[in-house]
């Protein structure tokens, strides 16, 4: 523990009467996000001198992922975990960092949390909630039941994909591209709805792709972001001391998503291997089709977006040259 979050999170005083919050997360105990999630709780918890406790529920055995920020909102639940890529129709800030090269490594992407933090925190503020942490995908791939080269084999293949963003880059790369939800990939396998998907080592690992494909090319192209958003009256509602501790822990397990996320793209890779997947590196032909593909995208993200949003990717992109 950090020594800043060490001194936000530590109070003296006698316990205070407990209350229990519910925290929903879509993605099983084992995934690094409900990993990070769960010593995120531990902290506050530690930190509450027992004022609160903190009921998880992950892999959305309680509210599925695309409802969980109305369920905080409208104070079902406190807490939850949430996926930005989710919300695309509604601004294209949730899928700015589905570009493809937009945010192509882990110190990219953190400039581009930082950039679009401002943007976020009125958006949500607006709907009585506060996001209070972030953590970033590992880098994304194709998984394939065939070798890929130059991405010339796409061609009419069905892709499951989950963002509007990333459905735009499988059309682009000649796939017939599908948004799912993350629970309907393997029956979607199973009926034939979709061959192949674009995701990370994470996901790939998760729905144990090498029961439905053998192949996994890692392109990088991206750290999508999940978020901890917090139900803001229910935050007001605990005493300052522990807003703040919550408020520290947040942003520690900011910190450590990152560190998870990276160590979680080289163990993953390893874990498809070991399943007996063929795991390879894309090649340059198809890296500089994605880079093309980016730049066009870019072109019709900014010709989508706000004044606002645009001048969120103009710092972003200023702060990186």
């Amino acid at each position: 523990m950090g020594a800043a979050l060490a001194a936000a999170v530590t109070f003296s005083g006698p316990a205070l009467a407990e209350t229990t919050w519910v925290m929903a997360s879509g993605y099983p105990a084992d995934s690094f996000f409900t990993k990070n999630i769960r010593a995120f709780i531990e902290e506050v918890e530690a930190a509450s001198n027992g004022e609160l406790k903190i009921d998880l529920r992950p892999n959305g055995e309680l509210i599925k992922l695309d409802a969980i920020r109305r369920a905080v909102q409208s104070g079902q639940i406190q807490l939850g975990e949430i996926r930005f890529g989710v919300y695309g129709n509604e601004s294209p800030m949730y899928t700015l960092d589905s570009l493809p090269n937009v945010a192509s490594n882990y110190d990219a992407a953190w400039n581009l949390m930082e950039a679009q933090k401002p943007w976020f925190d009125e958006a949500f503020g607006e709907g009585g909630m506060k996001v209070i942490s972030y953590a970033p995908w590992p880098g994304q791939g194709f998984y394939t039941k065939f070798p890929v080269t130059d991405g010339s084999q796409f061609e009419g293949v069905k892709l499951r994909i989950y963002s509007p963003a990333t459905q735009r880059m499988g059309d682009l790369l000649g796939f017939q591209a599908t948004i799912l939800p993350f629970a309907e990939v393997p029956q979607a396998f199973s009926t034939g709805l979709i061959e192949a998907l674009f995701t990370s080592g994470q996901t790939g690992t998760d729905i144990q792709a090498w029961d439905y494909v053998s192949h996994f090319t890692y392109t990088g192209s991206m750290h999508n972001k999940n978020g901890i958003i917090v139900n803001e009256r229910a935050l007001s509602r605990l005493s300052p001391e522990l807003q703040e501790a919550i408020l520290a822990a947040g942003e520690a397990a900011t910190e450590r998503a990152w560190a998870m996320s990276k160590e979680a793209t080289d163990s993953k890779r390893q874990e498809l291997v070991d399943a007996g997947m063929t795991v390879t590196d894309a090649s340059p032909e198809l890296q500089a089709k994605l880079e093309d593909i980016g730049k066009a995208m870019i072109e019709e993200w900014s010709a989508s977006a706000s004044s606002e949003e645009v001048e969120v990717l103009n710092n972003y992109l200023a702060a990186s040259n």
